[in-house]
């Protein structure tokens, strides 16, 4: 396996979508004492100071918070917490620990799509064998399949994006749209309000490969193959059937001019967002929380925003997708893993910690006890004008989703699927073309790497 220029890949960046605010930068320290923590280094105050320390580094915007809640709850461990960095910037740092062989911290975040890379780096410890099965049951069996790889586990899921289309309710009334429930309906809906001089639709850009790999699965598609415990061997499928509808279908819209093809996660699209510049925004759960944080009021004057399920293909048989999702995964540098497994199961996992990430909007929990309680399912989202989205739209798309095998170079798939939207999107190749032009470039690039593709 040629795992070193793997490695320089996932080094590279990953493209991976920020999905809410991220906390100032600040290094982490060296480890000094059994756990791996060292008090110096630590960004929170240390409650029980006689307790051993497990470092971590993590970006959730509240994660201040939590640790705090964490550490006056537990005598017998500390989290000593460090921002490395948010996403590829802290993926980045990793993997230089990791060719380093010290520097990395006993418990990482991550979020699920790149668990895959790191295993294969031998940077993350297999957790089925230090007490994972201990919270399997608090978590929807999709949600446990994105962290694990045959037998094996690698991380602890935290937070997730089941999908769902969120849409300007006052537009829908001005114009007599009624919520599409398939794809289809979408279609129709789009050209029902070009027609009569409204908005567009929604947004088709390159710079969403995740949300565009959702949309694929959701019709079918299986695009990896892959088992930890033979690492040299890879299916791949990007090219099916079902996926090459789902990109010339919106390489259709595209081409009538029925979505717009603004690249998201920017000011110019935020902005469109809140003047009504699109009717719907297919998004995941964590939408709410990314739009008033990174929009500032991306309600809008008179917005009314409201959630509906994903439109389905087949609505005889709806499938449920997810976009996005972090864990808590102990890296293989942890001198005491039993005691840095203990902090990836339990931090972020007390009934008051995922309360607060709840009430400020940073994540969607994947814990079945907030999912299954009242309190959750039962509030009015006061960005959705009250409407009980919870139990109305995200907690079915969460425990219908089925979970995903990601590949061991994400980011590099990404890349190239990025390339594919843009020609999709300026029409050089039609969406079935781009697809398969893709799959021979993966299928390359694997073989390239020293896989043995299937």
């Amino acid at each position: 396996m040629k795992t070193t220029s793997l490695l320089a890949v996932v080094s590279a960046g990953a493209l991976l979508v920020t999905l809410a605010g991220c906390s100032p930068d600040v290094s982490a320290g060296t480890s000094t004492d059994s756990a791996g923590g060292d008090a110096g280094s630590c960004s929170n105050t240390i409650v029980n100071k006689d307790a051993p320390q497990v470092s971590v580094w993590a970006w959730y915007p509240n994660i201040n918070t939590v640790v705090d809640m964490f550490n006056k709850s537990h005598d017998d461990v500390q989290v000593c917490w460090s921002n490395a960095g948010q996403g590829a910037d802290e993926y980045a740092k990793f993997s230089t620990a990791i060719a380093a062989g010290t520097g990395a911290p006993d418990v990482v975040m991550l979020e699920a799509e790149v668990v895959p890379g790191f295993i294969l780096q031998d940077a993350l410890v297999d957790l089925s064998e230090h007490g994972a099965d201990d919270v399997k049951a608090n978590f929807s069996a999709g949600a446990w399949k994105d962290v694990s790889s045959g037998d094996s586990v690698y991380a602890i899921p935290v937070d997730g994006g089941p999908m769902a289309m969120i849409y300007r309710a006052d537009i829908f009334a001005k114009y007599g749209i009624a919520i599409p429930k398939t794809w289809d309906e979408y279609a129709a809906a789009a050209q029902q309000l070009k027609d009569a001089g409204g908005p567009f639709m929604g947004d088709f850009g390159s710079n969403v490969p995740a949300w565009f790999t959702a949309l694929m699965t959701q019709n079918g598609q299986t695009a990896w193959d892959y088992d930890s415990s033979d690492p040299q061997k890879i299916g791949i499928d990007l090219n099916d059937a079902g996926s090459k509808k789902v990109a010339d279908y919106w390489q259709d819209l595209v081409k009538k001019g029925l979505v717009d093809t603004k690249d998201q996660f920017n000011t110019d699209y935020i902005g469109g967002l809140t003047n009504g510049s699109y009717a719907t925004y297919v998004s995941a759960a964590w939408a709410p929380g990314y739009l008033t944080g990174a929009g500032a009021g991306a309600t809008g004057d008179g917005a009314e925003w409201q959630a509906a399920p994903l439109p389905q293909w087949d609505p005889a048989n709806p499938v449920s997708v997810n976009w996005g999702g972090s864990t808590f995964a102990v890296t293989t540098q942890a001198k005491d893993k039993d005691l840095a497994a203990t902090v990836a199961k339990e931090l972020y996992a007390s009934d008051e910690e995922l309360q607060d990430g709840v009430d400020t909007q940073t994540i969607f929990p994947l814990n079945q006890k907030m999912l299954a309680s009242d309190a959750f399912a039962d509030t009015p989202v006061k960005f959705f004008n009250g409407q009980t989205a919870n139990k109305d739209v995200y907690i079915p798309a969460e425990n219908a989703y089925k979970g995903y095998t990601y590949s061991p170079f994400t980011t590099y798939y990404y890349s190239e699927l990025t390339k594919s939207m843009v020609s999709i999107i300026d029409g050089s190749k039609s969406g079935s073309e781009s697809l398969d032009d893709l799959q021979k470039t993966m299928t390359d690039y694997a073989k390239a790497q020293g896989f043995t593709v299937k």
